[in-house]
């Protein structure tokens, strides 16, 4: 009987084993991609067509360029006080005037009519005043005769009274003689009474009505003093000194009451007027410092009023100067004026660039030292000025970032420079 005989395994690579490396190569290479390598998306661009910045340690300055345009430092305007056609124009737009210098004539028939209206509506009054006082004294003096009347007959009535109640008593007369002679005073003293009564009743109510007339005509004489002022009107005066600016009438124009028709610059001063972005709103207020280069000279400037209307996004704000003026200033000129919005502080600082458009100051692409890609980081910005950004945090003294646009990279996190 034959025994099995012991078959030997070969010694060696075998081709399990060729498979179960390239298996774990392939492994450990796919947890290398997942868990070490760099999985940001790249881009290649040209170093040459980029700005780059660096990042600095230094003063920031906080102020904004605003262009202002030079103003007289007031401007009154010529409202037309009273309405009428333009019958003589006497000042040309543009010449300076004083202050009461006619610089039109303006005709109104109505207002003419108006005037004669008044005036025979005061004579008619002043003729009716005068017939009530004529009245008046006629009735006092009739009143006075009446009482001086009445007084005489009770002197005589209380005479004859004081005879019959002798004579009664004496028993020379009927009692029926002195009672009539009684009866006849004591009737004469009563009315007596009463015209006393009725003559100061007629005097308080003709006073009254006098003076009532007296005011009625005080008022129409003011009335009619208004109205001849009214004429004065017509004339339309330079109310300052100044320059006549804007004159809107022609003659034979017709203008309506209050219409605006012209203006009058103070040029005894200027201010400049600016524009300032809606951004700005909150920090910008009265007294802020500001100031302009002239041929080299500087000249200080105050904000002297902030208007609180926006409009396309901005609001207006007037400086005035503290100190000297540019020689030949005028009206129309325009500075390029920096508003100092705070005091100037020690911080990081990038310059300006068309980065901030495209991020929002939330992130910038920061190069490596060796200048040959550039990474996505995020950084905080504050303020900024015409030239600087002030970096909050995210970023270093040293550093170099890159400050042209971002649209042309898409949402890539790396730059390859070439």
């Amino acid at each position: 009987m034959s025994m099995d005989r012991v078959i030997e395994k070969k010694k060696g690579i075998k081709k399990k084993h060729i498979y179960i490396a390239l298996g774990t190569v392939v492994l450990l290479f796919l947890l290398y991609q997942i868990i070490w390598a760099d999985h940001s998306s790249v881009m290649r661009v040209e170093k040459e067509k980029l700005s780059i910045g660096t990042v600095e340690s230094g003063m920031f300055n906080d102020y904004i360029t605003i262009i202002g345009r030079v103003e007289p430092i007031s401007t009154i305007y010529l409202d037309a006080i009273e309405g009428g056609r333009v019958e003589e124009k006497i000042i040309e737009e543009g010449a300076m005037v004083q202050k009461g210098d006619i610089i039109l004539r303006l005709e109104n028939r109505q207002l003419f009519q108006t005037i004669l209206n008044s005036e025979a509506s005061l004579a008619e009054k002043e003729n009716y005043l005068r017939n009530t006082r004529i009245s008046f004294e006629s009735e006092m003096i009739q009143s006075k005769k009446s009482l001086l009347d009445n007084q005489f007959r009770l002197q005589r009535k209380k005479r004859n009274y004081e005879q019959s109640q002798m004579l009664y008593e004496e028993k020379l007369i009927p009692r029926e003689e002195f009672l009539q002679a009684k009866e006849d005073f004591e009737y004469e003293k009563g009315l007596l009474e009463i015209n006393r009564l009725k003559a100061r009743n007629d005097s308080i109510m003709l006073m009254t009505n006098m003076k009532t007339l007296d005011n009625d005509l005080l008022k129409m004489r003011q009335m009619l003093g208004l109205v001849r002022e009214r004429l004065d009107n017509l004339e339309v005066k330079a109310p300052v000194d100044g320059q006549l600016g804007m004159l809107d009438a022609e003659i034979g124009q017709s203008v309506s009451q209050g219409q605006r028709i012209g203006m009058v610059h103070v040029l005894s001063d200027y201010k400049i007027e600016a524009n300032v972005d809606e951004h700005y709103i909150d920090k910008v207020r009265r007294e802020l410092p500001a100031a302009f280069d002239r041929n080299g000279d500087d000249y200080k400037l105050h904000v002297k009023k902030v208007y609180p209307e926006v409009r396309d996004g901005q609001f207006e704000i007037d400086l005035v100067f503290d100190g000297s003026r540019p020689e030949k200033i005028r009206t129309g000129q325009t500075y390029h004026v920096q508003l100092q919005l705070g005091q100037p502080a020690k911080a990081v600082l990038i310059p300006r660039g068309g980065f901030f458009q495209s991020t929002g100051g939330r992130w910038v692409f920061v190069l490596n030292e060796s200048e040959t890609a550039a990474y996505k980081r995020e950084v905080r910005i504050g303020k900024q000025n015409p030239r600087y950004y002030e970096v909050i945090e995210g970023l270093e003294p040293g550093e170099k970032i890159i400050t042209s646009g971002y649209e042309m990279f898409g949402e890539n996190e790396r730059l390859e420079l070439r």
